[in-house]
């Protein structure tokens, strides 16, 4: 029996002790790295929302907000009790990333509070109907003929608002509420009509008076609901019900974006920062032509891009190309020597190709462990082949799969996943999608596009993350409109209309944040920034720059900026760094 466990602990250890020796395999010293003191208060609150995220599932209700702004209050002033200045220099920047996080969630609350009342007038009865099922989660008695009557006066409430709209839409004279707002109150019905189903399975049948009283009001409640969705969709908003690629969005304005910089503690305003994105683009664009010239078609880039699209593979040799493409970026930076790269990771990322319906908001790559790869299906018409193999060409695609995988999403999703995993919830694109993008300019820098159709590839994903910086913004600070954005990916980029479609649709359709199109850009300039400062400088090697900011996990850059160069930061530190310069609009 001793022996079998010694020869169990042999065969653990010895690869162990031979990973040791492999330069790409983890240090053993990082494995669990000490917790600071900040470390086990922060689990201990993620755990805590948690409870309350799961338990106060119907999200706009009075009861939500106001016990979700208690808990932040109460954790904002429990940490304001700590001793800050007896603080490490990674617990001080937990301290700070908490305290951010802190107060820009109960400043939410007052931008969803204005966002409520926007679209109250279309939805008075919203706030009554979701109030059933905090009550259910809470186990309140159930008072059916009460309830029924509820739902009984919400059936002529549902009524008298839909002809107080319709005569509004009549009056010439009247103002309308915004489109953007009325689909808004669209998509509050659609979450109410799946949170009160949920609330009457609960009940019906396993309490028979329930059911005796409530079923018929609840049956025509929902009709009704769904039938003031569908007004709303194609009278207010002037889109069809069930057109699920109509881009409508909702700009957030100024004000709500600045509260946005600071929790990314980006210190820059949004015109600074589209200012920025249009010197980058002034780059790109004399980088293009130079790289038309060398195709020998002269300044004429838009040409030469024309040409570039054209070099796609044929039908069913996509994934061979990604394959290679992934294996030829990982050699490069193992080669050079620039980050580590766990066996693990590079053993197990995977592949699979999206469906049509997916590339309709998705027409290019999306990644991590696994990356999903856009290419034409049989299904797919002509014209829609023919724009997804030209924006996914071998030499776009060089651009993005290092971006996807290896050093990009994958190894970074490797990598947070087992360092300073306390910090998940300060997670920011601007590092995420930041990290990815830093590493199209670094490989850009070291001549990882040696052809001139490679560097246009590269030059082509480098104008699109520009764009983005300026349409997204311009659409949130309401300077354009969704077919502007979408002219401008065309236009200026040299997108496939498709694809600038989906893009857009894609930025605006609510699965992102209002920042989060601006990151990739912002937070790789960040990373360049940082990359100059300390590995140019000659002060840390790359190897050991970008493992120490992997293994710090996701946190605004400034952050990671901090702990790389062992600011000692104080309690009252305010965001300051200007990664571009004090006045981008003057350069």
């Amino acid at each position: 029996m001793k022996r079998s466990l010694a020869l169990i602990l042999v065969a653990l250890l010895v690869p162990l002790a031979v990973a040791a020796q492999n330069h790409n395999a983890l240090d053993l010293d990082d494995l669990n790295p000490p917790p600071g003191v900040m470390a086990g208060a922060i689990r201990r609150y993620t755990l805590d929302r948690g409870n309350l995220t799961r338990f106060y599932t119907a999200g706009q209700t009075a009861a939500r907000r106001n016990r979700f702004k208690q808990f932040y209050t109460e954790w904002l002033a429990a940490i304001e009790q700590l001793d800050f200045e007896s603080l490490s220099v990674e617990d001080r920047v937990d301290f700070l990333l908490f305290k951010n996080h802190l107060e820009y969630e109960l400043r939410q609350f007052d931008i969803e509070t204005q966002r409520i009342i926007e679209a109250e007038s279309l939805i008075p009865f919203a706030a009554a109907l979701m109030d059933l099922e905090d009550a259910r989660r809470k186990m309140e008695p159930v008072d059916s003929p009460k309830i029924a009557t509820l739902l009984t006066r919400t059936l002529k409430q549902i009524e008298e608002t839909r002809k107080g709209m319709e005569a509004l839409l009549k009056d010439s004279k009247a103002a309308k509420p915004k489109k953007t707002v009325a689909n808004r109150a669209a998509s509050t019905i659609a979450e109410l009509r799946n949170t009160l189903r949920n609330w009457y399975g609960f009940y019906n049948g396993y309490d028979p008076v329930f059911t005796w009283w409530v079923a018929d009001p609840y049956k025509r409640l929902d009709e009704a609901l769904q039938a003031y969705f569908v007004f709303l969709r194609e009278k207010m908003v002037e889109v069809k019900a069930d057109d699920r690629g109509a881009i409508i969005g909702y700009p957030i304005g100024r004000e709500a974006l600045m509260s946005e910089l600071r929790r990314e503690m980006i210190s820059y305003t949004p015109e600074e920062l589209i200012a920025i994105a249009k010197k980058e683009m002034a780059w790109c664009e004399s980088e293009m032509k130079r790289a038309s010239r060398d195709l020998g078609m002269g300044d004429d880039w838009h040409k030469a891009l024309e040409h570039v699209k054209n070099l796609y593979v044929e039908p069913g040799k996509q994934p061979a190309l990604i394959r290679e493409l992934a294996m030829e970026a990982i050699e490069f930076v193992e080669k050079h020597d620039l980050v580590s790269v766990p066996p693990l990771a590079r053993d197990t990322w995977r592949m699979e190709m999206l469906t049509p319906e997916r590339q309709l908001v998705s027409p290019f790559f999306l990644g991590g462990e696994t990356i999903q790869v856009s290419y034409p299906t049989n299904t797919m018409s002509h014209e829609a082949k023919l724009m997804s193999m030209r924006g996914n060409n071998p030499h776009f695609s060089r651009a993005t799969v290092h971006h996807e995988l290896i050093p990009g999403h994958h190894l970074q999703g490797f990598m947070t996943a087992r360092y300073r995993t306390h910090r998940q919830p300060f997670g920011t694109p601007f590092w995420g999608e930041g990290w990815a993008l830093y590493w199209e300019f670094l490989l850009w820098d070291m001549n990882f596009p040696s052809t001139p159709e490679d560097r246009i590839g590269m030059l082509f994903w480098r104008m699109h993350r520009c764009a983005r910086i300026i349409f997204s913004l311009g659409f949130h600070l309401e300077q354009m409109t969704p077919q502007q954005c979408i002219d401008l990916l065309v236009k200026q980029v040299g997108h496939e209309v498709d694809n600038a479609t989906a893009e857009v649709r894609r930025s605006f359709g609510g699965q992102y944040g209002p920042l989060y199109q601006c990151a990739y850009m912002l937070g790789g300039l960040q990373f360049r920034a940082l990359h100059r400062e300390l590995v140019e400088s000659g002060k840390m090697t790359n190897r050991r720059f970008h493992d120490t900011i992997l293994k710090n996990n996701s946190i605004p850059v400034e952050m990671t900026r901090a702990i790389l160069t062992g600011q000692k930061l104080p309690r009252d530190y305010k965001p300051a760094w200007k990664f571009y310069g004090p006045d981008p609009s003057a350069k």
